[in-house]
Formats: C-alpha cells, structure tokens, sequence
C-alpha cells in the first residue's frame, strides 16, 4: 500500500512540466547523500543561491556549445525544479527530491565524459558567480562526482557540438 502511495503522488504533473512515466519517489533518487549540518547550505547561501546556481548552471550550458545539443527538447521546466531540489537536498537544506534516479533521468541522452566535463565547468562558475568559496565548491563536486558512472555513456546519442 505504502508503494502504491508514493508511486500514484509521483504521478501529479506540476504546472508548465511535461508528463513523465510514474516512478517511485524517493531521495535516495538525488543519487548522494545529504552533507550533515548546515556548512554547505550557509557556504551556497541558502535557497536563494543555490536558485541562482541552478538558473546560471541551466542557462550555460543551454548556452554551451559543446553540450547545447544534449538539452534541445528536455523539459527545461522540470530541470531546473529538479534540480533546485536535487542541490538543496545535497546540500542539508529543507528540501525533498522528488525527481527520478540519475540513471533514468538521464536515460537515452547518449552523454560522454567529455560532456560532463563541460557541464562541471559551467557548475563550477555558476557556483563562483554566486560567490561560493573554492573549498565548498570542491566538497560539492566531489559529492556529485560518482553520479557519473549512472550518466555517462547510457544508450542514445546527441549530435556533436
């Protein structure tokens, strides 16, 4: 029952979000654990700037040459709820993760190492815009870096950029 439960809550579509197949909800989907205390939530400056990250992340790399290709036809709508949600979870903020795993997240975009180098170097200054310090930056990206073993290389391909 309690399965049953999550999966039909997965179900709700938010407003101006494409529809996706039902799925398990659960923040073991955010694909890290969250850090303990609050040091990274202060040192990303709270839900305000860890809103700003994502916003200049999002609009980098839709902006990247070399990764612009790889977005062309997502739900830019959802991206960016998830991952607002998937950074302030990591982080230790307030906040649940609602989105799906990273490998079916990212199912069938064909992304290459390369790729995520691309997206890593957008994230690193969008955080720098934001005024993040180098140490948080760094423990932030280390947290995020064995996600890629679940992104890099499933099915699909995109057009080189």
């Amino acid at each position: 029952m309690f399965l049953f439960a999550m999966t039909l809550a997965a179900q709700a579509v938010p407003p101006a979000e494409e529809p996706v197949a039902p799925y398990v909800q659960a923040e073991v989907n955010a694909g890290a654990r969250p850090f303990r205390g609050p040091a990274m939530w202060t040192a990303f400056h709270g839900r305000t700037g860890v809103a700003h990250i994502v916003d200049d992340l999002v609009d980098r790399a839709i902006a990247d040459a070399r990764i612009a290709d790889i977005f062309k036809g997502q739900d830019m709508v959802r991206l960016r709820r998830t991952l607002n949600e998937q950074f302030c979870y990591i982080l230790g903020g307030p906040c649940p993760y609602t989105g799906r795993t990273m490998q079916a997240a990212h199912a069938d975009l064909g992304i290459q190492d390369a790729d995520m180098g691309a997206l890593v170097e957008d994230l690193q200054a969008a955080m720098r815009h934001e005024h993040v310090g180098f140490s948080a930056q760094n423990r932030f990206l280390a947290k995020l870096a064995p996600m890629r073993r679940t992104v890099v290389g499933q099915r699909g391909s995109h057009p080189a950029g």
